[in-house]
């Protein structure tokens, strides 16, 4: 009995010195907390956005759904520690449902005023393809699908049964697919021969990215397929199928409904542009406004496909790619507006894919490609590899700016989320690929942990359970299941019992009655493979994220 009355006297003077429940809670700072890129969360073409009403970053992919569903969604408080959240962002064989396959490359826009989520995402039909694109046989018949949710959650629910009423055509391409084998897989030996080739073809698209410029106007960036665009490259002395990077205006009056039941619509200046004199009444031939492509500012970097035909012993095209753009509007040292677009080229299963930028002082170009292209590229000594297709989102406090991709940390891995630094300097950008040990986006921290209970009844010899969570300053909240960060439990006196953590929740098992202190301590994992506590830093000062709490046992 006096042994325990001493230990519990003890403890109870430990007390009067530890930090209230929860402890470091409202501390100002930052926080010495890293992350890695360990390539654990599965993900291709990932599109994130900041939530400030919770504190978290979104992550749409178009891998990681659930069955059932397309598109999976992620959400972390520091764009490393990503936590997986049920199904998908849009349930299969519901709402408007008019793609069968290639879902691909999602994009979410939140309307601030209307509270509003939109979901852009791209989709190949099986029906109605000559509808849209003339012939019944068309192979890549893409659109592009909207649909809205109240909550960046989703589920979302597609706007109409049908996809975007867009159809883009262009009028000066020699179709040499209709010339070509059944294969369609090799294009006309010369240049004479592919322009025997009757002219005008619909233009399948994906990859859709919106951007809205400080004037109120709207625009839709996307990807024109390679699929139906063989270009003629006078320096190889071949037919290349390229896809390129188009724009069309879009209406406001979707983004201003407050139901969220208005289809987006492009600008009536594009509707029927490349409409003919002879064509019959009820034709739609849309128009857009190029943005890249090879030839017109060509870099050699983009040509690591253009001999697969041979290669391959023609079991694949000779192809280019310009894909997955993000625009983005910053201003010059002038405070003049300059717009940033990103995109990448070669094929995403190719180690050779990349990421380059172009800029330009109009949304609508003309663009011009950096010199320094590719910006984000493989890199074998950082195991890094197929690195494209992301998007820019700044950190909690505005003050650095990430963008976030896939990669592959080998070329027989499938692809995953990757979170790199980007640095902007009036025209110039850059991207910081790391697969080592980074620190957490500014604004993160300072981090909070919160035990459940204030003080924890036990009974002896038998497990009692409690929770804990810890917070970024937003307030969001680390999933603690996720490798790249757990935390520690240790009792004392260390004769007491046991104390073991799975995810968010704490088992003590006490050998006695008696008194002891649980102390939980945040880590995070860094590239080496080791556990580090984590700190709050507040001036000179390092406050380790940690809380005691009382164990009392019976």
């Amino acid at each position: 009995m006096r042994r325990h009355v001493q230990r519990l006297a003890a403890i109870l003077a430990v007390l009067l010195v530890l930090p209230a429940v929860p402890a470091l809670a409202g501390d100002r700072g930052q926080t010495d907390a890293t992350y890695h890129n360990d390539a654990s969360t599965p993900g291709a073409d990932p599109y994130v956005h900041y939530d400030r009403d919770s504190g978290y970053y979104y992550a749409y992919s178009t891998e990681g759904a659930d069955p059932g569903y397309h598109f999976g969604i992620y959400r972390s408080p520091d764009l490393a520690t990503w936590e997986h959240l049920p199904g998908g962002a849009l349930r299969d064989g519901e709402a408007g449902d008019w793609a069968n396959d290639w879902f691909w490359a999602p994009e979410m826009y939140h309307n601030e005023k209307t509270g509003l989520y939109y979901f852009f995402y791209s989709g190949r039909m099986n029906e109605g393809v000559a509808e849209h694109f003339r012939y019944p046989d068309f192979e890549e018949a893409s659109k592009v699908g909207v649909a809205v949710a109240e909550s960046p959650a989703g589920p979302f629910r597609d706007i109409a049964e049908g996809p975007l009423d867009y159809h883009p055509y262009d009028p000066d391409y020699h179709d040499v697919n209709l010339i070509m084998d059944a294969e369609q897989k090799k294009p006309p030996a010369t240049r004479e021969e592919g322009e025997t080739a009757p002219l005008g073809t619909y233009i399948p698209f994906i990859d859709p990215n919106v951007s809205f410029d400080e004037d109120g106007r709207i625009y839709l960036y996307f990807s024109r397929n390679a699929y139906r665009n063989w270009v003629w490259d006078a320096d190889l002395g071949k037919y290349v199928e390229e896809s390129n990077i188009y724009v069309v205006e879009l209406t406001g009056d979707w983004w201003d409904d407050p139901a969220g039941t208005t289809m987006p619509e492009i600008a009536p200046d594009y509707r029927d542009a490349n409409l003919g004199p002879g064509d019959p009444a009820g034709t739609r031939k849309d128009g857009f406004t190029p943005i890249l492509n090879y030839g017109s500012d060509k870099q050699s970097w983009e040509n690591a496909h253009v001999d697969d035909y041979a290669k391959t012993g023609g079991e694949k095209k000779d192809r280019r790619w310009a894909e997955g753009s993000t625009t983005i509007r910053t201003l010059d040292a002038q405070g003049k507006p300059i717009y940033h677009l990103t995109y990448s080229a070669n094929n995403y299963e190719n180690e050779f894919y990349g990421v380059g930028y172009a800029t330009s002082r109009s949304p609508l170009g003309p663009w011009r490609k950096s010199e320094a292209n590719p910006v984000l590229a493989q890199d074998p000594a950082k195991g890094l590899y197929s690195t494209g297709h992301g998007s820019i989102v700044d950190s909690p406090d505005g003050t650095g700016r990430y963008y976030v991709h896939h990669g592959r940390p080998s070329t027989e891995d499938d692809r995953a989320i990757y979170t790199s630094r980007l640095r902007m300097d009036g025209g110039d950008l850059a991207i910081d690929a790391s697969t080592g040990d980074e620190p957490v986006p500014s604004g993160v921290g300072p981090l909070d942990i919160h035990p459940a209970d204030r003080v924890l009844r036990a009974e002896a010899g038998e497990p009692a359970t409690t929770g804990v969570s810890v917070r970024s300053a937003p307030g969001a909240e680390f999933d603690l299941t996720n490798p790249l960060n757990r935390v520690r439990a240790e009792l004392w006196p260390s004769t007491t019992g046991t104390a073991e953590v799975a995810g968010g929740q704490v088992t003590v098992t006490a050998r006695e009655r008696g008194a002891a202190l649980l102390t939980l301590t945040y880590q995070r994992e860094q590239a080496d493979g080791e556990y580090v506590d984590v700190a709050n830093l507040r001036g000179h000062r390092n406050k380790p994220v940690r809380v005691t709490v009382p164990v009392l046992v019976r």
